[in-house]
């Protein structure tokens, strides 16, 4: 035969003998790892046989699917408190619901009531077709509703904790969870010893090998830096540091996650993120409420411990924070830790913070009552509504920027937002009648309730002279994407679940957060009484005075 076209073998005799050739050199390097060309072009690719298989779909560079967890199972201590029924369960069947679970996933309460399982399915029936972010399904609710398990019982209750190492042996084998718990504490701090105790005590924190237990804290952690020192050698002599998830839901908020994409994603930013061009910056958490029910667990804890201690620091370390080497937890932590040993405070605490506590006024057309007039509260309290403080971050970025945040029960309205509000221009050919309506640039990091950004800067309003007036461009987030934020609580449960401890302070946080608040607790305890303020107003004039004697002012968000 003939060759016809150069390349191709003139015998079949000859074609064989080749591709035979070909294919016994290819299964020499298959069975070696290597990855080699046929003669069809084709790349062939081969493991060692006794390679581990992985699902393709949880490649980290496949982006079809979000990540899933793995079977798994979450108990929750606490079960029928309202954080447990308007968050936590709607959030875990959302989670369900967007397909972010495993099939077999199961859910197990634990708290002092007289029920049987399916006592407990309808409450979390009931408090999902209430509080749920998601449409109701019955086909995922019903595969929800079947890892279900509840177990009554207080927290010293040997047998109680006996029944639910039974129920999660009894989950695990007919579930398949493989073992992966983790314990949601949904309970007053004060219990958290004897509850990790009584774990530790049932063997219920050690996992079977190839396995994980996790345990999940909810604010406050302690009361000041004693208490929180404390509490965290109790709990990690049961759990490892990696172990403990600290819930604070503020870092779960997708404007939160956005401001280190806005950071360090963009190369606008970065470059003026600095004492260069900032002037200061402000972080506001706003509420219009006052403290409702919650007297018993509000007063003595205060404005500044519920939430400036916890959520602001939180908002400010990653405000003022470098950029990080990964995004892991263990870089985050690492640089906002640097942040939070260089906080440093006003030398006049009298002059540099202020309290407050709301008082009987007319807000959104009804009369409310005053915090001392609320039911459960003590007439000679101090306890403060309302809380400012100036800090400084003592480094090369931010040396002489100061850092107001300020937190407050019956204000204006509800809203939480950074605002890094910019130096003027250093020169302006304009003269001070076209500028005198002209504030400074700001960006501005809207956390709630509008998710979203806003940057304000100068311009020329249209007409025959040069009048130049502030505007403002607005990123929001129901605008811009066809996907609705999740809530916090979902994100945060899917990443305990997941291992991602990215979003969640470590000890080491929580300590250097509570060494800068101590010395203002201190402080306040023995100076005066807290300031009074209208209800629906934005705090008490004292606030304004602190802004004043820096030729600053509040914003008005």
């Amino acid at each position: 035969m003939s060759e016809g076209i150069e390349g191709i073998p003139q015998t079949a005799e000859q074609e064989t003998k080749g591709t035979k050739e070909e294919k016994q050199a290819l299964a020499a390097q298959e069975a070696a790892g290597v990855e080699q060309t046929g003669v069809s072009g084709h790349v062939h690719r081969t493991e060692h046989a006794d390679t581990h298989f992985e699902n393709p779909l949880r490649d980290a560079r496949d982006r079809r699917l979000p990540k899933i967890a793995g079977p798994s199972g979450l108990v929750i201590f606490g079960v029928t408190g309202d954080l447990s029924r308007k968050k936590l369960m709607p959030a875990v069947y959302d989670l369900a619901n967007r397909g972010l679970l495993p099939p077999g996933f199961s859910l197990v309460g634990f708290a002092r009531r007289d029920w049987e399982d399916q006592d407990f399915a309808q409450v979390v029936h009931d408090a999902v077709r209430e509080h749920a972010r998601t449409p109701f399904r019955e086909e995922v609710w019903q595969q929800l509703a079947e890892g279900m398990r509840f177990i009554p019982g207080d927290f010293d209750d040997d047998t109680a904790f006996k029944q639910l190492r039974s129920a999660v042996e009894e989950l695990d084998a007919s579930r398949g969870t493989s073992g992966n718990y983790a314990f949601y504490l949904s309970v007053p701090p004060k219990f958290f010893p004897k509850v990790v105790q009584q774990l530790k005590k049932h063997k219920l924190a050690s996992a079977p090998e190839g396995s994980w237990r996790r345990a999940v804290i909810e604010k406050p952690f302690g009361h000041d830096l004693r208490s929180a020192e404390e509490l965290n050698a109790i709990v990690h002599d049961v759990f490892d540091p990696e172990q403990v998830f600290r819930i604070d839901h503020y870092l779960g908020k997708e404007t939160v996650q956005n401001l280190l994409a806005l950071r360090f994603a963009n190369q606008m930013f970065e470059p003026i993120w600095n004492r260069s061009y900032v002037d200061h910056v402000q972080i506001t958490m706003a509420e219009d409420i006052g403290i409702g029910g919650r007297a018993g667990y509000y007063d003595g804890i205060g404005a500044a411990r519920d939430v400036i201690q916890n959520h602001l620091l939180q908002l400010m370390a990653l405000t003022a924070m470098e950029e990080p080497a990964a995004f892991d937890a263990a870089s985050l932590l690492t640089e906002k830790l640097k942040v939070l040993k260089a906080v440093r405070l006003p030398q006049d605490l009298g002059q540099g913070t202020v309290r407050g506590q709301y008082a009987s006024a007319w807000q959104g057309g009804t009369k409310v009552r005053g915090y001392l007039e609320e039911d459960g509260i003590d007439q000679s309290s101090t306890t403060d509504t309302y809380a400012a403080v100036r800090l400084q971050v003592d480094n090369r970025r931010w040396a002489g920027v100061p850092f107001y945040l300020r937190t407050g029960k019956r204000l204006g309205r509800r809203v939480t937002e950074i605002a890094v509000v910019f130096q003027r221009a250093p020169h302006s050919p304009f003269d001070s009648t076209a500028t005198e309506e002209l504030g400074s640039n700001a960006i501005v990091i809207r956390v709630q309730p509008d998710e979203g950004m806003t940057v304000r800067f100068g311009s020329k309003v249209p007409g025959t002279s040069m009048e130049i007036r502030d505007v403002t461009m607005d990123f929001a987030y129901g605008e811009s994407f066809t996907e609705s934020s999740p809530e916090a609580y979902e994100r945060l449960i899917l990443d305990v679940l997941l291992g991602d401890a990215n979003l969640f302070p470590r000890h080491q946080e929580v300590e250097e957060s509570w060494k800068i608040l101590d010395p203002i607790e201190q402080y306040w305890a023995t100076h005066g009484r807290p300031a009074q303020y209208a209800s629906g107003s934005w705090g008490p004039e004292e606030a304004d005075e602190m802004l004043a004697r820096d030729g600053r002012s509040w914003r008005r968000p």
